[in-house]
């Protein structure tokens, strides 16, 4: 075996796994430049931890299932009039987040509140959260089934073991009795061990109407409700406003 291949070899033995990948560039590159050993061993030692937390970044990505990638940078707050710059940042700086406080978007279809919830768990993501994605209705499935599936008990487990969790379409279908019984099992362990974004286009006074029983209602209220923040976003759909059709993009008013 080749000195290049018994090194990378022995990185690996030793899990420097992501730089046994380009460990011959990084020598090259720091004989071209004379660095010393100093030098040499910081860059092998910040290569390493660069690439892991790639990988890293990677995998919670993947692990959360974001629908789509959408990022607070994309988010544009000169359409949503309701939040400024100033609570958008307040919100991305994610102290709410350190205090366990859960958020509530509300408002009609189309006016960002799911690309709002997807950039903050991006976000949370980055800093090292564990974060997951799902919507109501398959929520409410993966509960349904959780003792009969592999799919719902490894998806509830995720949810059990994240940050933050994303529900999308809160109160968006109507519930039984037995789905909002198992619902509020679920909140009631999550309360004061994990954040829960909740994207709604019905305020929380309207919930009791599609929970159905008012007491499994007023103990969700309780708990989601116990450290909130409920944002309120307003205005015309972006979808509507900016949709494309087979003549080209044109607004809604034309």
């Amino acid at each position: 075996m080749s000195q290049p291949k018994e090194l990378q070899a022995l990185m690996r033995s030793l899990r420097f796994v992501e730089t046994s990948h380009n460990v011959m560039d990084i020598i090259n590159q720091a004989e071209k430049q004379d660095v010393s050993y100093t030098q040499f061993l910081w860059s092998v030692m910040l290569n390493e931890q660069k690439q892991r937390e790639q990988k890293q970044m990677e995998k919670r990505l993947k692990w959360a299932t974001f629908p789509s990638h959408k990022t607070l940078q994309e988010f544009d707050v000169t359409e949503q009039q309701s939040l400024s710059k100033k609570q958008l940042n307040q919100l991305s700086d994610l102290n709410w987040l350190e205090q366990i406080y859960n958020l509530v978007l509300l408002g009609p279809p189309g006016v960002g509140k799911t690309h709002l919830a997807i950039g903050l768990g991006i976000q949370a993501i980055s800093l090292g959260y564990k974060v997951i994605f799902i919507s109501m209705g398959d929520l409410v499935h993966a509960l349904k089934t959780e003792e009969i599936a592999t799919k719902s008990r490894v998806r509830l487990k995720r949810i059990r073991d994240a940050d933050l969790i994303i529900i999308d379409d809160l109160m968006f279908m109507a519930m039984d009795q037995q789905e909002a019984n198992i619902f509020f099992h679920l909140i009631n362990e999550l309360h004061d061990q994990a954040s829960i974004i909740l994207t709604s286009n019905k305020a929380p006074k309207e919930w009791g109407e599609l929970l159905g029983d008012p007491a499994i209602t007023t103990a969700i209220l309780d708990r989601i409700l116990h450290r909130v923040e409920i944002v309120h976003l307003n205005g015309d759909s972006y979808r509507m406003k900016n949709r494309t059709t087979i003549f080209g993009q044109e607004s809604v008013s034309n």
